[in-house]
């Protein structure tokens, strides 16, 4: 009876087990960020990635350890090095009793290639990344991505993003279809692509501890002047760049819409221009006797459907643009903050 107990609680808790929660948090060790961190700068403006270690437990996802990839080469002899490349880690760490489950990856943004199929200054929402996305998802239940700006990070602020896809989006990714009509049945915009959870940094008592006793006695007193440098021009003007050649994208986007339309327009004449014949033919035929034709021809080309444009390269084009613009606005923000501080402290 004990047995049979045994073996119904372990079928319930393997039960229990298929429906995970939802990813609250995305908790990273201290040392993990500082290596993610050396890594994106000692490359940029390159794009650089690196495999994510650690653990997932109920709603959130422990990541405590890392190590970079190799800088990819367009050469099956060097991706094939560095597939090996990352086996081999993992049979390191595995070796000395380290966690060495894959829980994501992580990527600079910075890239200064033009167009939205690679990467551009602080943007991340390209096709490459939601492929990666697909490709990891099928090995591992949930993973995330860490997105790390450098050039932001430089203004001050620690641009650190933990992102996974929408199961909406994966399901509709899946089946290829990005028309506005599936779109619209789905209730999916260009916002649903991607999802941000919560960073929280860890460290270990001992850690605090040290940093504790690294802390100085005294406060510091010397002046930090740097604080209020009022020289943002070369960020805001990359960021302007960037921002009107994805607008010069997007109008492209719309252009191959506005063909689209006009196309099923045109059809649509042809059609009722055709119908308004048959019909014509058919009432003469009628009157004479002879047996009527069919109003419909699948075999005419002007009634097989036209194939709508995908928008998945426009949402994420908007994604871009949207990213720009909050990049802009803080900047900005932040730099008339300092110009009144500056005013008012001269004028005292």
């Amino acid at each position: 009876m004990a047995a049979n107990t045994m073996v119904r609680s372990f079928l319930q808790v393997a039960a229990t087990e298929e429906v995970a929660p939802p990813l609250r948090v995305v908790q990273i060790e201290g040392l993990v960020i500082l290596k993610i961190i050396k890594h994106c700068k000692e490359f940029a403006p390159a794009l650089v990635t690196g495999q994510l270690l650690g653990l997932d437990v109920g709603s959130v996802l422990e990541v405590t350890n890392c190590f970079p990839f190799p800088i990819r080469e367009e050469d099956e002899e060097i991706e094939a090095d560095g597939a090996n490349y990352q086996l081999e880690m993992m049979r390191c760490l595995r070796e000395v009793n380290v966690d060495n489950n894959t829980v994501g990856w992580y990527q600079s943004a910075v890239c200064f290639k033009h167009r939205y199929q690679s990467t551009l200054l602080g943007s991340f929402q390209t096709v490459e990344l939601i492929e990666t996305f697909m490709n990891y998802q099928e090995n591992i239940r949930r993973c995330v991505c860490i997105i790390y700006d450098p050039l932001k990070s430089n203004q001050g602020v620690l641009a650190l993003k933990a992102l996974k896809l929408s199961d909406s989006f994966m399901e509709l990714y899946r089946s290829n279809n990005f028309t506005g009509e599936k779109l619209r049945e789905k209730n999916l915009s260009w916002v649903d692509i991607f999802e941000e959870i919560p960073i929280k940094v860890s460290n270990s008592a001992l850690i605090s501890a040290f940093m504790t006793e690294l802390e100085a006695d005294t406060p510091v007193i010397q002046c930090d002047y740097d604080r209020l440098q009022l020289s943002t021009s070369p960020f805001l003007e990359r960021n302007m760049e960037f921002l009107i050649e994805c607008m010069d994208d997007l109008s492209m986007e719309q252009q191959k819409f506005q063909y689209y339309y006009r196309n099923v327009s045109r059809q649509q004449a042809q059609q009722q221009a055709w119908l308004q014949k048959r019909r014509t033919e058919n009432m003469g035929r009628k009157a004479a006797g002879e047996e009527l034709l069919p109003e419909e021809d699948p075999s005419n080309p002007i009634f097989k459907p036209l194939p709508e444009p995908s928008r998945l390269d426009s949402f994420l084009i908007t994604n871009q643009i949207s990213n720009y613009c909050n990049q802009i606005n803080g900047v900005a923000g932040q730099s008339f903050s300092r110009l009144y501080l500056t005013k008012a402290l001269h004028e005292n």
